[in-house]
């Protein structure tokens, strides 16, 4: 299997974003690395404290979406794994309001007393188990119901993890992604070189689960709802920036990804969607 990016390189990207992770999203329990949506762009001239309140509510606001569209009072209260965790609010997310039995695999060890820590305080440390793991490799058969991986299936080999995922599931299972999607390939060299992220297109998921017996199921485009988080991201960027007295060059050089993230968004170069695939094999 090839990881576009070595493996080493994102696990390593990851343990040293925690405590970042932690300021920006935080305090938790529920503490999220992905994008949020907007109905509307909020007010970019106010406090970070405020931004960042924004910020996570929006986050909130795309798990609770992502969950009316894939049905999740039905296909995510069961036995399910949650491909790439991150600090795990979405398992957490997963658990409490639907009554999961959440595996949590995080490819950070860092990650792992941090989602036991944060289970406990919201209540559900028996219903989530943390893995340090590449869930490319992570072992068993039929095991879940359901997979979920909220950007982060973007490190992933595409091939290798619909393999994984068709062994991983039971037969009917369903596998839940919400990910980035370049359309123009500016966009995917953005992501590759500041997340370490190499982002795949639309039809080499479409293959990728085909080959491995997955039918798609749902797909919707949260494009342009997603764009509003980026202006906010990148004024957030900036004002932390500013705290830190940092150089108006190294601003610039931050808040680059984020603005262009929002534009791929918004011209179509780069899409934000919501997707799940059932797996057909027996």
């Amino acid at each position: 299997m090839t990881w576009r990016v070595p493996l080493k390189e994102i696990e390593n990207f990851y343990d040293s974003k925690t405590q970042a992770l932690l300021h920006r999203y935080g305090p938790g329990p529920r503490v999220h690395y992905h994008a949020g949506i907007f109905d509307q762009l909020d007010p970019l001239d106010t406090s970070p404290d405020i931004l960042k309140k924004g910020i996570v509510a929006s986050q909130e606001r795309l798990l609770e979406h992502a969950a009316k569209v894939w049905n999740a009072s039905s296909t995510l209260c069961g036995e399910i794994l949650d491909a790439g965790c991150g600090l795990g609010g979405g398992s957490l997310f997963w658990a409490q309001n639907f009554g999961a039995q959440v595996t949590a695999v995080t490819i950070a060890s860092s990650h792992i007393p941090l989602i036991t820590k944060f289970a406990a305080q919201a209540g559900v440390s028996s219903q989530v188990s943390p893995f340090a793991y590449n869930v490319v490799e992570f072992p068993g058969y039929n095991r879940f119901d359901a997979a979920v991986a909220f950007e982060s299936v973007c490190h992933m080999p595409r091939q290798a993890l619909f393999q994984r995922m068709a062994e991983l599931l039971r037969p009917g299972g369903r596998f839940f992604i919400a990910d980035y999607f370049f359309e123009q390939p500016q966009y995917e060299a953005v992501w590759r070189e500041h997340w370490y992220s190499p982002l795949g297109s639309f039809h080499e998921y479409l293959v990728a689960a085909q080959e491995a017996g997955f039918q798609q199921e749902t797909f919707e485009d949260t494009s342009l709802q997603t764009a509003h988080f980026w202006a906010m991201s990148a004024v957030l960027v900036q004002a932390e920036a500013r705290q830190k007295e940092q150089s108006t060059a190294k601003i610039e050089e931050a808040l680059q990804p984020h603005r262009m993230t929002r534009e791929g968004l918004i011209n179509g170069g780069l899409r934000h969607a919501l997707m799940s695939f059932v797996n057909e094999n027996n």
